[in-house]
């Protein structure tokens, strides 16, 4: 008997911890941000354990990093609160993929600290 599209899933923390550190590309070279964590989750979701949800996490994390940056420039007209908007969506963005890659290298779920669940 022959066995056609078997799916071997693979434990590979690193990797993991590579997509979660991809986020920071957005501050390196000024955009990558999102696509490249996408292009990985697409690629990888089936064959490594834990993929799928830590890159739904990712997705959801980076698309609410727009939505808060959208929100908070119009916000900069209503006594500068949309400046500290910036400010904290700025760090967010910079210490949350940080903090998550450091828990996918650990073989633990990701933190969805003021993540809107877009994808499920």
């Amino acid at each position: 008997m022959e066995v056609i599209n078997e799916k071997v899933v693979r434990t590979d923390n690193t990797l993991l911890a590579i997509t979660h550190l991809t986020q920071l590309l957005g501050y390196a070279i000024g955009f990558g941000s999102l696509i490249v964590p996408l292009i990985i989750w697409l690629s990888s979701k089936d064959r490594v354990e834990g993929m799928d949800e830590h890159g739904k996490s990712i997705i959801n994390f980076q698309l609410s990093l727009i939505l808060y940056i959208i929100v908070s420039i119009p916000a900069i007209l209503l006594l500068g609160l949309g400046i500290l908007g910036l400010i904290a969506t700025g760090i967010l963005g910079f210490v949350l993929p940080i903090v998550n890659a450091v828990r996918a290298s650990n073989g633990e779920s990701p933190s969805n600290f003021m993540t809107i669940r877009f994808i499920n």
